[in-house]
């Protein structure tokens, strides 16, 4: 625990930006050296899901949005887009997250946007740069 609060500080008081690179795959990256190795920081897209709107829907549509939604996420999975995905444990405006594994922010924003969920208006989004260590939990 304490080796990771020292990398936070370390990583705090960097300039990412400019460090970053572009991979061939299009992600950003940038590289930190630790000892006799390398870090690796990629960057993901944090996705939060937040109340929508309009969530007065009647059980059954509710249902319907919500079996759309989750076939929409296993989706962005099984393309490829997304990494990790879940709803919060708690009733509060924050439903959940999305971490998108895209290039570009704009690109987790629009992909975040098609879903079924958010179409509906019975949840909005809000997409942001996220670093973490490649490799560590993320793939």
């Amino acid at each position: 625990m304490r080796i990771l609060f020292i990398f936070c500080l370390l990583i705090a008081g960097l300039n990412i930006d400019a460090q970053v690179k572009t991979a061939p795959e299009g992600y950003q990256y940038f590289e930190m050296p630790a000892g006799d190795s390398t870090i690796v920081m990629k960057q993901y897209f944090l996705c939060f899901l937040k109340s929508g709107d309009i969530r007065d829907q009647g059980e059954e549509e509710s249902a319907k949005i919500q079996e759309q939604h989750l076939a929409h996420l296993a989706r962005m999975h099984e393309e490829g887009h997304a990494c990790v995905a879940g709803p919060l444990g708690h009733d509060g405006d924050l439903r959940g997250i999305v971490i998108y594994k895209t290039a570009t922010q704009e690109v987790a924003d629009s992909l975040a946007r098609l879903d079924p969920a958010v179409k509906a208006g019975r949840l909005k989004v809000e997409v942001y740069p996220w670093w973490a260590m490649k490799g560590a939990v993320l793939n």
